[in-house]
């Protein structure tokens, strides 16, 4: 019941982001020119070559692309309060977003091109460095202690998330004509993106979804505890590193083609959990549907409050998530007082 739910609410979304805009698109319309897209046939006469291709060329990839960067933050974020047994986890905490950005920021400053890779040099070093990330976060971890522990991975986030986040300060103090650029891509958007960066983000987000859709009965055993997880057969650091590398690949491939956006993976995952239980196997599919719809709303929001003016994203979401956030943590709180 839930997972059709979730389901129906991304379709709703989806046709809904596509429909409304600067030039509204009966519903009909679209639904039809998706079916037709999905199904190739003739476009029936009723819908006017130009909205088919307002819906196909400009708008259906730039909602595919806020529906896939939502849902891997969800999914990301749903992981890693798993994971790290913190509600207030979400896919920022490790730094591998400050990883990623910090790449993207690097080659806005210097205005990097790199040969055969063109417009997609920034998204490409976006991810590659986010991965770097990972790994030396994974290896300062190892270089305190031998096992993975939840405390320590948490406290070597914080530190790395810092310090590259210093490092993002310094480049930003250091620019003249590219700060609007770099702020303009910090806050968030997924504006003007295209179909390519849908085949770019497609490939590393089936690979972590996968990861973590393949370990969801691991992510509930590590909730008990890792003693628990281990007289469960769980080879807990083994289970760690992949489910951490599936998170980080999520939040990397997506920060690398939109920027950073904040509050999805950290109140969207909270708020299926109140509904759905804390049970992953239903959990992170249900977070993947509703973090999808929600950055596809959020993005319909961004582009229509003040149009044509667009607003960036991440704002959005920042003015949606802190105040919902916030009042589900004082709820919990005078919930548990009483």
């Amino acid at each position: 019941m839930w997972l059709a739910c979730g389901c129906i609410f991304l379709l709703v979304s989806v046709v809904v982001g596509i429909s409304v805009g600067s030039l509204s698109i009966p519903f009909h319309s679209s639904m039809n020119v998706l079916w037709t897209a999905v199904w190739p046939k003739e476009m029936p006469a009723d819908i006017s070559p130009t909205h088919a291709a307002i819906i196909l060329d400009i708008r259906l990839p730039r909602v595919l692309l806020a529906a896939l960067v939502g849902a891997s933050l969800a999914l990301a974020g749903a992981a890693f309060q798993g994971l790290l047994k913190n509600p207030l986890a979400d896919p920022y905490t490790l730094g591998v977003s400050s990883g990623s950005a910090l790449g993207a920021v690097i080659v806005l400053f210097f205005g990097l091109s790199l040969p055969l890779l063109g417009s997609f040099t920034l998204p490409v070093i976006s991810i590659f460095s986010g991965f770097l990330t990972l790994l030396g976060l994974l290896g300062f971890v190892r270089f305190i202690e031998k096992t993975l522990s939840t405390e320590t991975i948490i406290l070597a986030g914080i530190i790395v998330s810092s310090f590259l986040g210093s490092l993002i300060s310094l480049v930003i103090a250091l620019t003249g004509d590219e700060l609007r650029q770099i702020i303009s891509w910090l806050m968030g958007s997924v504006s003007m993106r295209g179909w390519d960066y849908i085949w770019l983000i497609l490939p590393f987000f089936i690979v972590g979804a996968v990861l973590l859709f393949a370990n969801r009965k691991e992510l509930n055993a590590l909730v008990f505890g890792e003693e628990t997880a281990k007289t469960l057969g769980v080879d807990t650091d083994k289970r760690r590193i992949i489910i951490l590398a599936g998170a980080s690949l999520l939040t990397g491939a997506a920060v690398s083609v939109s920027g950073t956006i904040g509050f999805v993976g950290l109140v969207v995952p909270h708020l299926v959990r109140l509904l759905v239980g804390p049970n992953h196997q239903l959990l992170l599919p249900m977070s993947m549907f509703a973090g999808s719809g929600f950055l596809v709303l959020t993005d319909l929001a961004a582009r229509t409050i003040i149009a044509p003016t667009e607003l960036p994203i991440g704002v959005i979401t920042a003015v949606i998530g802190a105040p919902v956030f916030g009042m589900l943590l004082f709820q919990q709180r005078r919930t548990k007082t009483r």
